[in-house]
């Protein structure tokens, strides 16, 4: 196995870890959300994840480049803006057509690649594509109707998708923990002010500060350093289909940690997500896509 090829393995595995970690919030944050308000959950997540990754690297922003900083700081607006939108949809619409838009990223990241990065998408990934976007309709979706909710939601997932591809254009390996702590911060900023007007609501059990420490650390702070470093090996459009397995890592989490059912749906949907992940994983590369891994600037 080249060296080249090792790398390619290890971060896709950090991308699935990653992913997973996120899946394994869902059940913890509809918990949390009955006690603790959305945006101030936001709020006190991140900030939590920022205080922890720059007492962990301090000097990682340092190391920085004015220009990696710039582009750090537009990413983590694009997140920070996207987690509003869809929070602020999701009151407007049901979880499970939120959680389908939002996959929309999945068919979002590869346009956004051509038209940004002049990627050329193949027809395979394309058919990985639509094969993980019926799986998260399958796994996801009960009855679709178009309005408020459903479009902000939309915008959301078309912000998630540019950040997706600004992270595989400009996130080096070497600079990944440096990137990561900076859009960490401004998403932080973002929430911060979005929550500000109504005053930020504590949690008062200590389960609940444990259940945020977990999500700011684990699914907030370590799995962005995670993602930031495995996009700088992997394509956005191949980024965007592993990630698109969080629902079923939420469903399994739901099941295994929730005590919710097994149905068919979830057993379907999700193998649907995960035959699409591994046809990017187990085809030859070269025959799924060719992509520019930078931006021209």
């Amino acid at each position: 196995m080249t060296e080249s090829r090792r790398t390619t393995l290890l971060a896709t595995a950090a991308l699935l870890a990653m992913t997973a970690c996120w899946g394994s919030t869902f059940f913890l944050i509809h918990d949390l959300l009955d006690r603790v308000p959305t945006l101030d959950f936001l709020a006190l997540r991140f900030a939590m994840a920022s205080v922890a990754l720059l007492v962990v690297a301090p000097r990682a922003v340092g190391r920085l480049s004015p220009r990696k900083r710039r582009q750090a700081m537009a990413l983590g607006l694009l997140y920070g803006v996207a987690q509003i939108l869809q929070t602020a949809g999701l009151a407007h619409t049901a979880a499970s057509v939120s959680g389908f838009i939002t996959g929309m990223y999945v068919v979002s990241t590869p346009l956004f690649a051509a038209l940004l990065l002049g990627t050329r998408i193949t027809r395979m990934t394309w058919a990985a594509v639509a094969l993980a976007t019926a799986g998260l309709g399958v796994l996801t979706l009960d009855g679709l109707s178009i309005g408020y909710g459903e479009a902000i939601t939309l915008v959301a997932a078309l912000l998630y998708a540019l950040h997706i591809v600004g992270l595989g254009a400009w996130s080096t390996a070497r600079d990944a923990l440096g990137m990561s702590i900076v859009q960490i911060l401004v998403i932080a900023v973002v929430c911060g002010l979005a929550t500000a007007p109504d005053g930020v609501v504590l949690p008062d059990t200590t389960r609940d500060w444990l259940s945020i420490a977990y999500m700011a650390v684990f699914a907030g702070a370590l799995a962005l350093v995670g993602q930031t470093w495995a996009q700088a090996h992997l394509s956005p459009t191949r980024s965007a289909i592993i990630m698109s397995m969080e629902p079923v890592f939420a469903a399994f989490f739901a099941v295994l940690l929730g005590g919710e059912p097994t149905t068919l749906r979830m057993l379907l949907g999700g193998l649907m997500v995960l035959s699409a992940m591994l046809v990017v994983e187990l085809l030859p590369r070269r025959r799924i896509e060719a992509e520019v891994q930078h931006i021209a600037v």
